[in-house]
């Protein structure tokens, strides 16, 4: 029997060839691509049947996911469709949504009572599928609704016909005719080596050339970009393909830079990455506008990166290149965030992306995963990689937030949370909610400014992603949903944001930017930092250059522009910094992370640090697992095969 690395080699022709052995030829069909899988569009999908049918055999032998579609010509117009799934699902399965996607033949039913729409045993589901032909995929209906996703649908329904053929695009691409020669590999750090932001990382085999994370650094807005001039980068539009590990902008702000100059393949990533990475970059654009700099790429940029996504959940394998297969796993760091395991080769190396991760159970996330079938080189982030660099527990640090809010409040001052949109700001919204619920604190307005409510509809449209305690509480209609209590409120307008500013009463403001480099915690800074009163507290990482980290260093004044005008702002509220929100791995943890994953890896690339904590956690590890570290400048290529 063939092995799974000759069957990795089958060419578009091939497979063709080889499905054709199995399937009756009294049965209708074509076999198409989407992207790393294959798809049998058929007039009979019954015939297929499930893993011990025909669906089954085919997989078996091609080594593969098959996907079953249905002939176009069974499918039924969308509002036909429409027409058939109100009359097959009963009223108490309470309808709020329906969203067709042409390119898979799919359509998403988001309901108040999933269980209402499915049917006894799947029933209604079948009928629909039976009736109308589109394949229903029923959604409860979420308990915030984001207007990202929302938008998102409606702009994959619009071009599902260019997104079908980019996906038979992807796929022949990855299954082109093999390059002769051995196998080798290596890894160019092209931005996030030996300092934090503007992840890219590339990894080229004498078959593929494949980008990891494109991020922006948001420290230097002189040198913003990673070294896309790398001759090793050129010509973009020969990249095979683009994976992000999350949607933080410095590790997906730049990606539509790519398509500005040319490159047309996948992009790799996760469902909430996907809707994060639109909310993140859209923003970045509007900033770069409002604040007078040429933003590096446009709108249209960011539409034809969507056009262009292969969303993969976590744990499912997927080919990517010719020589290449690809496994998404949870990284602990923010929704959808992940590590990224490629097996390189037909299995002559295995090579592990860790992403920004957190080794530690959060109130978001489960702890980062550890268990992979084999890696022999680790790409390992470094931010906390340093001898001191640990931190609290999330108890401890929960203390220490009731601490400075219950000080705060009692002499009548505000609380300055400056929060990125996604990750640390609901894990304060959770210690706050639990803070006003038991009666600690008396609950004052909570003010959320900067997409941050928005970022948090995207959480909850995507509950699988989170913790299971968490996922039962968003989805009660008791008042157990954590981010809907009324003490959480919008800031939707720059009025509202005057008042709030000019009002005496005490309050807590969650602010993006997170480093204060921009946004709207800038101004709720300027106007408050002066008063004995107020607070600032800082929840998450503050890189070298900003004003987060300026301030974090005791600054008693700074400049800052004020009506035009470059002002001296006087420092006087309370200043602390909470580190156990981090959603990154302190030294421990990293430390941990490592010792979990067995067998151990040969080599361990260590970046997203500065140079000293990417060479002190590297001398560690090499020291205690006899391994080959390495902490490469930018540019620096290191050879694993």
């Amino acid at each position: 029997m063939a092995s799974l690395g000759e069957k990795m080699r089958l060419t578009f022709k091939q497979l063709k060839d080889e499905i054709a052995k199995i399937v009756p030829k009294s049965i209708s069909y074509k076999v198409d691509l989407e992207a790393g899988d294959i798809a049998i569009v058929t007039d009979s999908p019954k015939e297929f049947g499930g893993g011990d049918g025909l669906v089954g055999k085919i997989a078996k032998k091609v080594k593969r996911k098959i996907k079953i579609r249905p002939d176009p010509d069974i499918v039924k117009p969308e509002q036909e469709a429409r027409t058939i799934i109100e009359s097959v699902i009963p009223e108490e399965a309470q309808i709020t949504q329906i969203y067709f996607d042409a390119c898979f033949s799919e359509v998403i039913i988001q309901c108040k009572n999933p269980g209402e729409a499915v049917g006894r045993r799947g029933a209604n589901v079948s009928e629909i599928r039976d009736k109308a032909g589109w394949i229903p995929i029923v959604e409860r209906t979420p308990p915030l609704l984001s207007k990202t996703v929302h938008d998102i649908r409606g702009y994959r329904q619009a071009n599902a016909e260019e997104r079908k053929k980019l996906q038979k695009d992807f796929g022949l691409n990855m299954h082109r005719p093999q390059r002769p020669g051995s196998t080798w590999a290596r890894v160019t750090a092209l931005g996030s080596y030996r300092e934090v932001g503007r992840a890219c990382h590339l990894v080229t085999t004498n078959e593929s050339r494949i980008m990891i994370d494109v991020g922006v650094n948001v420290a230097n807005d002189q040198d913003p970009m990673p070294f896309f001039n790398a001759p090793e980068a050129l010509p973009m539009e020969k990249i095979d393909a683009v994976i992000l590990t999350h949607a933080h902008l410095d590790h997906a702000g730049m990606l539509p830079v790519l398509f500005k100059y040319g490159y047309r393949g996948p992009v790799f990533c996760t469902p909430p990455t996907r809707d994060l990475m639109l909310l993140l970059q859209t923003d970045y654009l509007k900033i770069s506008g409002s604040e007078g700099r040429m933003p590096p790429y446009s709108m249209e940029d960011i539409r034809t990166c969507q056009k262009h996504v292969v969303d993969v959940p976590w744990d499912q394998t997927t080919d990517i290149a010719p020589d290449i297969k690809m496994t998404f796993s949870n990284s602990g760091h923010i929704i959808g965030s992940s590590a990224v395991h490629l097996h390189i080769g037909d299995g002559k190396h295995n090579l592990l992306f860790s992403g920004d991760q957190k080794y530690e159970k959060s109130w978001l996330f489960d702890a980062a995963n550890t268990r992979f079938p084999r890696v022999e080189s680790l790409v390992l982030e470094s931010t906390y990689g340093s001898e001191g660099d640990y931190q609290p527990s999330r108890q401890e640090a929960n203390q220490e937030l009731m601490d400075i809010v219950s000080r705060t409040i009692n002499r009548g001052g505000k609380i300055i949370f400056p929060v990125f949109a996604v990750g640390r700001s609901q894990e304060v919204m959770i210690a706050i909610d639990e803070l006003f619920r038991s009666g600690t604190v008396k609950p004052v307005p909570v003010w959320l400014d900067g997409m941050i409510q928005e970022a948090t509809a995207i959480h909850a449209a995507h509950p699988n992603y989170l913790t299971s305690s968490l996922r039962k509480s968003l989805l009660k209609d008791d008042g157990g949903n954590p981010f809907s209590n009324e003490w959480f409120r919008p800031v939707k307008s720059r009025d509202l944001r005057e008042n709030i500013l000019m009002d005496s009463s005490p309050c807590i403001v969650l602010a993006t930017s997170g480093m204060m480099n921009a946004g709207p915690v800038v101004e709720y800074f300027k106007n408050w930092a002066h008063s004995e009163r107020n607070s600032l507290c800082f929840v998450g990482y503050q890189a070298e250059g900003t004003l987060g980290r300026r301030l974090q260093k005791g600054f008693s004044e700074v400049p800052m522009v004020i009506n035009g005008q470059t002002e001296i702002v006087k420092v006087g509220c309370e200043m602390t910094t909470i580190d156990g929100f981090s959603g990154h791995s302190d030294r421990r943890q990293l430390l941990e992370f490592v010792e979990q994953i067995n067998p151990k890896p040969r080599n361990i690339i260590c970046h997203h640090g500065d140079y000293h904590k990417c060479n002190e956690l590297g001398h560690t590890l090499r020291e205690r697992y006899k391994c080959r570290t390495y902490a490469p400048k930018n540019l620096e290529t290191v050879r694993l095969i």
